[in-house]
């Protein structure tokens, strides 16, 4: 059974910064893709940012770019996503999630596997 767990969340004031981790266990694909997605009260979820396997291509919603980092370590089967200059509008429950292969895609129903979800709060 594969299970994701993240960590990280939290509450943070504007301009600062929080990096969320997520560890896969229970034999994931033998190559994966990760995503971050985030869901806020009241909205859909939303594509956050994105890494292929290996981890030499990134992908991130035009609301984070320049300030979120996605990155990968393979030999821990963990991701990470780091937070810089949070903003008001960052404050959501943020997902991490798995699928199969090389590709990351952008869209939610595209992977398999997701965690629990942690929560980033940021305030003024």
């Amino acid at each position: 059974q594969v299970q994701l767990v993240e960590s990280g969340g939290g509450l943070m004031q504007a301009g600062g910064s929080l990096r969320l981790s997520c560890a896969a266990s229970g034999r994931p694909f033998s190559i994966y893709a990760i995503g971050w997605f985030r869901q806020a009260p009241g909205k859909e979820r939303e594509f956050v940012a994105a890494i292929s396997w290996p981890g030499d291509s990134t992908y991130y919603a035009d609301s984070v770019k320049g300030r979120f980092t996605i990155s990968r370590d393979n030999s821990k089967s963990t991701g990470s996503l780091q937070m810089n200059s949070l903003k008001l509008e960052d404050t959501a429950v943020y997902y991490c999630a798995i699928r199969a292969g090389r590709a990351v895609s952008r869209t939610a129903h595209d992977y398999a596997y997701w965690g629990q979800g942690t929560q980033v709060t940021v305030s003024s």
